[in-house]
Formats: C-alpha cells, sequence, structure tokens
C-alpha cells in the first residue's frame, strides 16, 4: 500500500513538474534607475542605451521619497555640474537640452522632478545615473565614497522612471 501511495505521488510530481516550471514568473526587472557598477565608463559605452529618446524631445518622470529631495537635487546638481564640463560631444549636446524642474504638486506621496530633454540628442543615454558615471573621472569611480553617494541617490526613488517621447503638434 506504501509502494502505491509513492508511486502514486512520484507519478504527480511528474506530471505537474513541466506545468509547474513553465507557470514561474519571470525573473524581476531591475528598477529603471540602479546606480551602475562601478566600472570605466568604457566599458559602459560598449553596452546599448537604456533610456533614449528617438523624438525631437523628451521628458521623464521622477518620483522622489519627500525624505530624500535633497539627495536628489545633490544628484541633479553634480550631473549638471558634470554635463558643464564634459567633454565628449553627446554629453556636451544632452547638456545643452537638459533641465530638471520640481512640481510644486506632490505627486501621491512623493515629489515629483521633471527632467526635460529639449532637443533630445537621439539614442543617447538618458539613464541619470549612467549619464552622471559618463562624467565621472576614473579616480571617483573608484574612490569608497562613491559607493555610499550611489546608494544615497538610488534609496531617494520612490519608482523607476517614466519616459515620455514627445513631439511637436501645430507648429
Amino acid at each position: 500500500m506504501r509502494r502505491l501511495f509513492a508511486l502514486s505521488g512520484l507519478l504527480v510530481a511528474l506530471t505537474i513538474a513541466p506545468a509547474l516550471a513553465s507557470a514561474q514568473p519571470p525573473a524581476q526587472q531591475p528598477p529603471a534607475q540602479q546606480p551602475p557598477a562601478q566600472q570605466p565608463p568604457a566599458q559602459e559605452q560598449q553596452e546599448a542605451p537604456k533610456v533614449t529618446f528617438t523624438s525631437p524631445a523628451g521628458m521623464l518622470l521622477v518620483q522622489i521619497k519627500p525624505d530624500h529631495t535633497a539627495d536628489f537635487e545633490e544628484m541633479a546638481a553634480k550631473l549638471k555640474a558634470g554635463l558643464a564640463t564634459a567633454t565628449d560631444p553627446t554629453l556636451k549636446q544632452q547638456a545643452a537640452g537638459l533641465k530638471i524642474y520640481k512640481a510644486a504638486e506632490p505627486f501621491g506621496t512623493n515629489a515629483l522632478y521633471i527632467v526635460v530633454m529639449e532637443p533630445a540628442v537621439p539614442n543617447a543615454e538618458y539613464a541619470l545615473f549612467d549619464m552622471m558615471q559618463k562624467t565621472m573621472t576614473p579616480e571617483q569611480l573608484r574612490a569608497p565614497e562613491t559607493a555610499d553617494m550611489w546608494k544615497r541617490y538610488a534609496d531617494a526613488f520612490a519608482a523607476g522612471l517614466s519616459k515620455l517621447s514627445l513631439s511637436p503638434i501645430g507648429q
């Protein structure tokens, strides 16, 4: 009798195993704005851009935890300062069209920042962490305090980015 139960249990397991394997949820995608791994920018350039615009203008809607707005604003200031001194032609083009605004109204329980790119550089990387990383020197990327900085900045985000590709009408 025990053999019959053991055998029937094994048969049930073998029967439903393929169904269970195919019903597993896909691996979770990382948030849209995770800090990049600390590596030289040359290696980062080999990867395809994560956030791009093919339209003449673009916007990113960025939800920041209300108690972390100072961290995001620090990050935005460092990004803009880095872009201002960038020698890379693409980063220079991106800097010319980049504006960052803070909405006066909260977005649910979060602060809302709007990052406007007009004009947007077609197919350039607009993931904020990746842009910032490209403006940093290898020494800055290796500095021990950089890991803490990335963590603080990543912790400020309440959600991933919302991207809007914009095209003018009626002009």
